[in-house]
């Protein structure tokens, strides 16, 4: 009885010791990754936040957690349990969101965000756990917004013959370069205008990969401008 006994302790004990090497190497060796950069999405997109395990390993029995953190308290979207928990989630996500439920077994746990507004720029914290493990990445968001096609506008006439042109257009993340040009591409200034019988002058509003032009065409034998704004 007592060898059988020393024997299930000395059995017990290495099945804990065991056990505990395993957790503790799986809690170390886990990590969540994400994009290094900030991420630049466009009004209206659908938005894809990059998060997962490495080494691949099934999230299918974790609990992964999607939040804003200017707004912790709130989910964006939460999986657990093996469901999606709307009841938790921020109204203003709702509808919006959705994990790649097929993915979840690679360990991929990436937000689907649709209808990107301008609102939803931030960071966004993607925290994945289980009962003895967790780790988390923060994605940078910015949301960039095409305004409005230009309109050019005559303000007005001075004295002496000159007059002010605006360009105007709204809706514009972040504010586009404005350039005004002849009708040959090149930059314009007041001193640039001579009195030839018709302008032909466009306003280019500039943002990264994007590009809004408006033109007006003025017939004057004498014109100069006194002004140009936007």
């Amino acid at each position: 009885a007592t060898i059988c006994c020393n024997s299930v302790t000395v059995s017990f004990g290495e099945l804990f010791i065991s056990l505990f090497i395993l957790l503790t190497v799986r809690g170390e060796s886990l990590k969540v990754v994400g994009p290094d950069a900030p991420l630049v999405f466009e009004a209206g997109e659908v938005l894809v936040l990059p998060c997962s395990i490495q080494p691949n390993t099934s999230a299918v029995d974790m609990t992964v957690e999607w939040y804003r953190l200017d707004a912790a308290d709130r989910f964006v979207h939460l999986y657990e349990n093996h469901r999606d928990i709307k009841e938790k989630q921020d109204q203003f996500y709702r509808g919006r969101t959705a994990l790649f439920r097929e993915e979840l077994q690679k360990g991929n746990t990436s937000l689907r965000l649709s209808d990107v507004r301008v609102s939803d720029e931030g960071a966004y914290k993607c925290l994945i756990k289980d009962k003895s493990w967790y780790d988390d990445i923060t994605v940078q968001v910015t949301v960039e917004a095409l305004g409005i096609e230009p309109v050019i506008t005559m303000e007005g006439y001075d004295k002496s013959g000159g007059i002010s042109l605006v360009c105007e257009s709204r809706g514009w993340k972040p504010e586009p370069e404005v350039l005004w040009l002849n009708s040959e591409g090149v930059s314009l200034t007041a001193e640039d205008i001579d009195s030839k019988i018709f302008h032909r002058i466009h306003c280019r509003l500039l943002q990264r990969h994007h590009l809004r032009e408006a033109e007006i065409i003025i017939t004057s034998k004498c014109l100069r401008y006194t002004g140009i704004q936007i």
